[in-house]
Protein backbone atom coordinates (compact mmCIF):
# COMPACT_ATOMS: atom_id res chain seq x y z
CA UNK A 1 0.00 0.00 0.00
CA UNK A 2 1.25 3.25 -1.10
CA UNK A 3 1.64 6.42 1.65
CA UNK A 4 -0.80 8.03 -0.32
CA UNK A 5 -3.28 5.27 0.39
CA UNK A 6 -2.57 5.44 4.12
CA UNK A 7 -2.80 8.95 4.46
CA UNK A 8 -5.88 8.99 2.98
CA UNK A 9 -7.37 6.84 6.22
CA UNK A 10 -6.00 8.95 8.42
CA UNK A 11 -8.83 12.30 9.72
CA UNK A 12 -7.48 15.19 12.07
CA UNK A 13 -8.67 15.78 14.85
CA UNK A 14 -9.68 18.62 16.80
CA UNK A 15 -7.00 18.67 19.01
CA UNK A 16 -4.41 18.65 15.70
CA UNK A 17 -3.44 15.01 15.85
CA UNK A 18 -4.00 12.01 13.43
CA UNK A 19 -6.79 9.96 14.57
CA UNK A 20 -6.88 6.44 12.65
CA UNK A 21 -10.20 5.73 10.97
CA UNK A 22 -8.64 2.57 9.34
CA UNK A 23 -5.46 0.64 8.98
CA UNK A 24 -4.48 1.02 12.55
CA UNK A 25 -2.15 -1.75 12.15
CA UNK A 26 -0.30 -0.45 9.01
CA UNK A 27 -0.73 3.27 10.62
CA UNK A 28 1.42 1.66 13.77
CA UNK A 29 4.15 -0.31 11.34
CA UNK A 30 4.68 2.80 9.18
CA UNK A 31 5.39 4.81 12.58
CA UNK A 32 7.63 2.25 13.90
CA UNK A 33 9.09 1.76 10.74
CA UNK A 34 10.08 4.86 9.75
CA UNK A 35 10.26 6.22 13.27
CA UNK A 36 7.62 9.12 13.00
CA UNK A 37 5.04 10.41 16.00
CA UNK A 38 1.60 10.88 14.99
CA UNK A 39 2.44 14.51 15.71
CA UNK A 40 5.50 14.69 13.29
CA UNK A 41 3.32 12.97 10.39
CA UNK A 42 0.78 15.57 11.27
CA UNK A 43 3.02 18.10 10.49
CA UNK A 44 4.21 16.89 7.57
CA UNK A 45 0.97 16.62 6.24
CA UNK A 46 -0.15 20.17 7.25
CA UNK A 47 2.67 21.76 5.46
CA UNK A 48 2.24 19.74 2.35
CA UNK A 49 -1.43 20.79 2.44
CA UNK A 50 -0.36 24.14 2.73
CA UNK A 51 1.86 24.72 0.38
CA UNK A 52 -0.55 22.89 -2.05
CA UNK A 53 -3.44 24.91 -1.63
CA UNK A 54 -0.68 28.44 -1.93
CA UNK A 55 0.35 27.04 -5.12
CA UNK A 56 -3.08 26.45 -6.41
CA UNK A 57 -4.63 29.75 -5.73
CA UNK A 58 -1.66 31.47 -6.95
CA UNK A 59 -2.26 29.43 -10.77
CA UNK A 60 -5.81 30.71 -10.12
CA UNK A 61 -5.53 34.03 -9.18
CA UNK A 62 -2.97 34.18 -12.65
CA UNK A 63 -5.89 33.61 -14.27
CA UNK A 64 -7.90 36.57 -13.46
CA UNK A 65 -7.01 40.09 -13.64
CA UNK A 66 -6.64 41.88 -9.99
CA UNK A 67 -8.77 44.91 -11.74
CA UNK A 68 -11.59 45.67 -13.64
CA UNK A 69 -12.73 48.08 -16.43
CA UNK A 70 -15.76 49.93 -18.13
CA UNK A 71 -15.59 51.10 -21.13
CA UNK A 72 -18.46 53.33 -22.68
CA UNK A 73 -18.61 54.52 -25.96
CA UNK A 74 -20.86 57.30 -27.20
CA UNK A 75 -20.85 57.54 -30.43
CA UNK A 76 -20.69 61.14 -32.69
CA UNK A 77 -20.79 63.25 -29.29
CA UNK A 78 -18.39 66.57 -29.76
CA UNK A 79 -16.59 67.85 -26.59
CA UNK A 80 -17.70 71.10 -26.86
CA UNK A 81 -21.65 70.09 -26.83
CA UNK A 82 -20.39 67.75 -23.87
CA UNK A 83 -19.13 70.63 -22.09
CA UNK A 84 -22.30 72.99 -22.68
CA UNK A 85 -24.64 70.26 -21.72
CA UNK A 86 -26.35 69.03 -18.00
CA UNK A 87 -24.20 65.81 -17.44
CA UNK A 88 -23.55 65.31 -13.59
CA UNK A 89 -22.10 61.82 -14.06
CA UNK A 90 -19.91 62.29 -16.73
CA UNK A 91 -19.16 65.39 -15.14
CA UNK A 92 -18.20 63.03 -12.01
CA UNK A 93 -16.27 61.15 -14.10
CA UNK A 94 -13.95 64.25 -15.10
CA UNK A 95 -13.33 65.29 -11.65
CA UNK A 96 -12.43 61.97 -10.37
CA UNK A 97 -10.23 61.43 -13.21
CA UNK A 98 -8.19 62.35 -16.35
CA UNK A 99 -9.47 64.43 -18.81
CA UNK A 100 -8.71 65.54 -22.79
CA UNK A 101 -10.99 67.52 -24.99
CA UNK A 102 -8.09 67.46 -28.09
CA UNK A 103 -8.31 64.14 -28.72
CA UNK A 104 -7.88 63.22 -32.53
CA UNK A 105 -9.38 60.29 -34.17
CA UNK A 106 -6.94 59.80 -36.49
CA UNK A 107 -3.15 59.63 -36.24
CA UNK A 108 0.14 60.78 -37.59
CA UNK A 109 1.06 58.27 -39.41
CA UNK A 110 -1.90 57.53 -41.63
CA UNK A 111 -5.14 59.61 -42.17
CA UNK A 112 -6.92 58.34 -45.40
CA UNK A 113 -9.43 56.29 -44.12
CA UNK A 114 -12.66 58.41 -43.61
CA UNK A 115 -14.22 60.10 -40.74
CA UNK A 116 -17.20 57.55 -39.74
CA UNK A 117 -17.92 54.93 -37.32
CA UNK A 118 -16.62 51.96 -39.21
CA UNK A 119 -12.70 52.88 -38.77
CA UNK A 120 -13.73 54.97 -35.73
CA UNK A 121 -14.89 52.21 -34.04
CA UNK A 122 -12.51 49.71 -35.43
CA UNK A 123 -9.41 52.04 -34.02
CA UNK A 124 -11.29 51.99 -30.51
CA UNK A 125 -11.68 48.50 -30.12
CA UNK A 126 -8.56 47.90 -31.29
CA UNK A 127 -5.86 50.14 -30.62
CA UNK A 128 -4.55 50.36 -33.90
CA UNK A 129 -5.01 52.80 -36.88
CA UNK A 130 -6.97 51.68 -40.17
CA UNK A 131 -3.92 50.82 -41.90
CA UNK A 132 -3.59 48.20 -39.98
CA UNK A 133 -7.24 46.84 -38.93
CA UNK A 134 -8.20 47.45 -42.86
CA UNK A 135 -11.34 49.52 -42.04
CA UNK A 136 -11.39 52.40 -44.49
CA UNK A 137 -15.42 53.31 -44.64
CA UNK A 138 -18.44 51.50 -43.26
CA UNK A 139 -18.30 48.76 -45.92
CA UNK A 140 -15.97 47.04 -43.57
CA UNK A 141 -14.58 45.72 -47.15
CA UNK A 142 -10.82 44.90 -46.12
CA UNK A 143 -10.94 44.09 -42.42
CA UNK A 144 -8.40 42.36 -40.66
CA UNK A 145 -9.60 41.60 -37.47
CA UNK A 146 -7.47 38.00 -37.57
CA UNK A 147 -3.99 40.30 -36.84
CA UNK A 148 -5.71 43.05 -35.33
CA UNK A 149 -8.27 41.87 -32.99
CA UNK A 150 -10.90 43.10 -30.72
CA UNK A 151 -8.88 44.38 -27.24
CA UNK A 152 -11.09 41.28 -25.78
CA UNK A 153 -9.29 38.94 -27.33
CA UNK A 154 -5.59 40.26 -25.85
CA UNK A 155 -7.36 39.90 -22.57
CA UNK A 156 -8.05 36.46 -22.48
CA UNK A 157 -4.98 35.61 -23.81
CA UNK A 158 -3.48 36.36 -20.67
CA UNK A 159 -6.06 35.68 -18.63
CA UNK A 160 -8.49 33.05 -19.94
CA UNK A 161 -11.37 32.92 -17.40
CA UNK A 162 -11.45 36.84 -17.08
CA UNK A 163 -15.45 37.53 -18.09
CA UNK A 164 -15.85 40.17 -20.76
CA UNK A 165 -18.91 41.53 -22.05
CA UNK A 166 -19.93 43.47 -24.83
CA UNK A 167 -23.08 45.63 -25.19
CA UNK A 168 -24.05 47.39 -28.28
CA UNK A 169 -26.69 49.04 -30.57
CA UNK A 170 -24.94 49.81 -33.94
CA UNK A 171 -25.34 46.04 -35.24
CA UNK A 172 -21.71 46.66 -37.49
CA UNK A 173 -20.09 46.53 -34.32
CA UNK A 174 -21.32 43.41 -33.01
CA UNK A 175 -20.65 41.73 -36.42
CA UNK A 176 -18.05 42.55 -37.63
CA UNK A 177 -15.61 43.86 -34.57
CA UNK A 178 -16.54 41.86 -31.12
CA UNK A 179 -15.31 38.92 -30.51
CA UNK A 180 -13.91 36.78 -27.37
CA UNK A 181 -16.94 38.13 -25.39
CA UNK A 182 -18.30 35.63 -22.48
CA UNK A 183 -21.56 38.18 -23.32
CA UNK A 184 -22.41 39.91 -25.95
CA UNK A 185 -25.60 42.10 -26.92
CA UNK A 186 -26.18 43.62 -30.21
CA UNK A 187 -29.35 45.70 -31.46
CA UNK A 188 -29.88 46.51 -34.38
CA UNK A 189 -31.26 50.65 -34.12
CA UNK A 190 -32.53 52.94 -36.82
CA UNK A 191 -32.67 56.20 -36.69
CA UNK A 192 -32.40 58.60 -33.59
CA UNK A 193 -35.91 57.34 -31.80
CA UNK A 194 -34.19 53.67 -32.57
CA UNK A 195 -31.31 54.43 -31.03
CA UNK A 196 -32.75 55.98 -28.40
CA UNK A 197 -34.66 52.92 -27.01
CA UNK A 198 -32.11 50.42 -27.80
CA UNK A 199 -29.80 52.72 -25.74
CA UNK A 200 -32.10 51.82 -22.85
CA UNK A 201 -31.93 48.24 -23.99
CA UNK A 202 -28.32 48.05 -24.11
CA UNK A 203 -27.70 49.37 -20.73
CA UNK A 204 -29.98 47.28 -19.08
CA UNK A 205 -28.02 44.33 -20.31
CA UNK A 206 -24.85 45.63 -19.15
CA UNK A 207 -26.43 46.84 -15.88
CA UNK A 208 -27.70 43.16 -15.68
CA UNK A 209 -23.97 42.07 -16.46
CA UNK A 210 -22.49 44.18 -13.78
CA UNK A 211 -25.02 43.37 -11.13
CA UNK A 212 -25.33 39.98 -11.34
CA UNK A 213 -22.25 38.70 -13.26
CA UNK A 214 -18.20 38.74 -12.06
CA UNK A 215 -17.24 41.08 -15.44
CA UNK A 216 -13.47 41.65 -15.30
CA UNK A 217 -14.04 43.82 -19.02
CA UNK A 218 -17.19 45.83 -20.26
CA UNK A 219 -17.89 47.56 -23.28
CA UNK A 220 -20.97 49.29 -23.59
CA UNK A 221 -21.88 51.46 -26.75
CA UNK A 222 -24.48 54.20 -27.20
CA UNK A 223 -25.90 55.10 -30.52
CA UNK A 224 -28.69 58.01 -29.90
CA UNK A 225 -26.77 60.91 -29.57
CA UNK A 226 -24.59 60.74 -33.35
CA UNK A 227 -28.28 59.95 -34.82
CA UNK A 228 -29.98 62.58 -33.43
CA UNK A 229 -27.16 65.06 -34.43
CA UNK A 230 -27.28 63.42 -38.40
CA UNK A 231 -31.18 64.76 -37.78
CA UNK A 232 -30.84 68.04 -36.58
CA UNK A 233 -27.08 68.91 -36.19
CA UNK A 234 -24.25 68.38 -34.74
CA UNK A 235 -23.37 71.64 -32.94
CA UNK A 236 -23.73 72.91 -29.83
CA UNK A 237 -26.23 75.27 -30.26
CA UNK A 238 -29.41 72.87 -31.18
CA UNK A 239 -31.42 71.71 -28.31
CA UNK A 240 -32.14 67.99 -29.42
CA UNK A 241 -28.14 67.42 -29.97
CA UNK A 242 -27.44 68.60 -26.46
CA UNK A 243 -30.48 66.59 -24.97
CA UNK A 244 -29.54 63.60 -26.60
CA UNK A 245 -26.12 63.84 -24.80
CA UNK A 246 -27.92 64.27 -21.25
CA UNK A 247 -30.26 61.91 -21.86
CA UNK A 248 -26.66 59.96 -22.20
CA UNK A 249 -25.45 60.45 -19.31
CA UNK A 250 -28.54 59.27 -17.24
CA UNK A 251 -27.70 55.53 -18.72
CA UNK A 252 -24.14 56.08 -17.75
CA UNK A 253 -24.64 56.61 -14.26
CA UNK A 254 -26.93 53.53 -14.73
CA UNK A 255 -23.79 51.84 -15.66
CA UNK A 256 -21.98 53.39 -12.86
CA UNK A 257 -24.39 52.82 -10.12
CA UNK A 258 -24.54 49.19 -11.09
CA UNK A 259 -20.29 49.02 -11.41
CA UNK A 260 -20.95 50.68 -7.27
CA UNK A 261 -23.25 48.84 -6.01
CA UNK A 262 -21.32 45.18 -6.41
CA UNK A 263 -20.63 43.93 -2.95
CA UNK A 264 -17.11 43.76 -3.41
CA UNK A 265 -16.42 47.04 -5.66
CA UNK A 266 -13.91 48.85 -2.92
CA UNK A 267 -11.42 45.67 -3.84
CA UNK A 268 -11.91 45.45 -7.17
CA UNK A 269 -10.34 48.54 -8.60
CA UNK A 270 -12.56 49.70 -11.25
CA UNK A 271 -11.70 52.15 -14.36
CA UNK A 272 -14.49 53.80 -16.22
CA UNK A 273 -12.80 55.14 -19.53
CA UNK A 274 -15.10 57.37 -21.78
CA UNK A 275 -14.31 58.23 -25.31
CA UNK A 276 -16.19 58.34 -28.95
CA UNK A 277 -15.22 58.10 -32.72
CA UNK A 278 -16.08 61.25 -33.98
CA UNK A 279 -17.66 64.57 -33.80
CA UNK A 280 -19.64 66.18 -36.23
CA UNK A 281 -20.81 69.39 -38.07
CA UNK A 282 -23.85 69.84 -39.54
CA UNK A 283 -25.60 66.70 -40.32
CA UNK A 284 -22.80 64.72 -41.24
CA UNK A 285 -19.29 63.78 -40.07
CA UNK A 286 -17.37 62.01 -43.25
CA UNK A 287 -14.68 63.72 -45.30
CA UNK A 288 -13.87 65.76 -42.10
CA UNK A 289 -10.26 65.23 -42.24
CA UNK A 290 -9.18 68.62 -41.81
CA UNK A 291 -12.46 69.93 -39.97
CA UNK A 292 -11.41 69.92 -36.08
CA UNK A 293 -15.13 69.41 -34.78
CA UNK A 294 -14.86 66.54 -36.81
CA UNK A 295 -11.52 64.78 -36.15
CA UNK A 296 -11.29 66.38 -32.48
CA UNK A 297 -13.35 64.33 -29.60
CA UNK A 298 -12.60 63.60 -25.58
CA UNK A 299 -11.38 61.59 -23.06
CA UNK A 300 -12.12 60.21 -19.66
CA UNK A 301 -9.72 58.32 -17.82
CA UNK A 302 -11.81 57.86 -14.09
CA UNK A 303 -10.99 55.67 -11.06
CA UNK A 304 -8.04 55.50 -8.84
CA UNK A 305 -5.18 54.37 -11.11
CA UNK A 306 -5.86 57.77 -13.33
CA UNK A 307 -4.45 61.03 -12.86
CA UNK A 308 -6.26 63.67 -11.82
CA UNK A 309 -6.75 66.87 -14.18
CA UNK A 310 -5.69 67.80 -17.88
CA UNK A 311 -4.17 65.03 -19.73
CA UNK A 312 -1.27 67.66 -20.82
CA UNK A 313 -0.22 64.68 -24.15
CA UNK A 314 -1.66 64.13 -27.11
CA UNK A 315 -4.55 61.58 -26.68
CA UNK A 316 -5.58 59.46 -29.74
CA UNK A 317 -8.94 56.94 -29.98
CA UNK A 318 -6.38 54.15 -30.47
CA UNK A 319 -5.28 54.59 -27.12
CA UNK A 320 -8.88 53.33 -25.26
CA UNK A 321 -7.92 49.61 -25.31
CA UNK A 322 -4.32 50.07 -24.43
CA UNK A 323 -5.73 51.62 -21.49
CA UNK A 324 -8.08 49.11 -20.37
CA UNK A 325 -5.36 46.30 -20.98
CA UNK A 326 -2.36 48.10 -19.07
CA UNK A 327 -4.83 49.02 -16.15
CA UNK A 328 -6.15 45.38 -16.03
CA UNK A 329 -2.43 43.88 -15.87
CA UNK A 330 -2.15 42.60 -19.81
CA UNK A 331 1.44 42.62 -20.71
CA UNK A 332 1.58 44.07 -24.05
CA UNK A 333 3.67 42.66 -26.55
CA UNK A 334 5.54 44.32 -29.15
CA UNK A 335 4.38 41.67 -31.87
CA UNK A 336 0.95 42.92 -31.67
CA UNK A 337 2.01 46.21 -33.10
CA UNK A 338 -0.34 48.57 -31.08
CA UNK A 339 -0.49 51.96 -32.45
CA UNK A 340 -2.42 53.18 -28.42
CA UNK A 341 -0.48 54.23 -25.07
CA UNK A 342 -1.76 54.35 -21.91
CA UNK A 343 -2.74 57.67 -21.44
CA UNK A 344 -4.30 59.15 -18.16
CA UNK A 345 -2.84 56.54 -15.67
CA UNK A 346 -0.51 56.83 -12.98
CA UNK A 347 1.39 53.69 -14.21
CA UNK A 348 1.79 54.10 -18.07
CA UNK A 349 3.52 50.77 -17.95
CA UNK A 350 4.66 49.32 -21.26
CA UNK A 351 3.70 50.20 -24.68
CA UNK A 352 4.12 50.41 -28.23
CA UNK A 353 4.36 54.36 -29.33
Amino acid sequence: MSTCKCLERISLNRSGFWRRRRGDTFVKAFISRHGYLESDLSRWFLVVWSITNVFVGQVAAAELPSNRVLVIGIDGCRPDALAKAVTPHLDSLIQTGAFSDQTQILGERYTENDTVSGPGWSSFLTGVWADKHGVQNNSFQGKNYEAFPHFFAYIKQQFPKAQTGSFVDWKPIDTHIVSHADVQHGFDAHGADGYTKFDESVTSEAVKFLSEGNPHAVMAYLGAVDETGHRYGFHPSVPEYIEAIETVDTRVGQLLTAMKSRPNFAAENWLVVVSTDHGGQGLGHGGGHKIPEIRTTFLIVSGSAAKQGKIEQPTYVVDVPVIALTHLGVEIQADWKLDGKPAGLTNRGSHNE
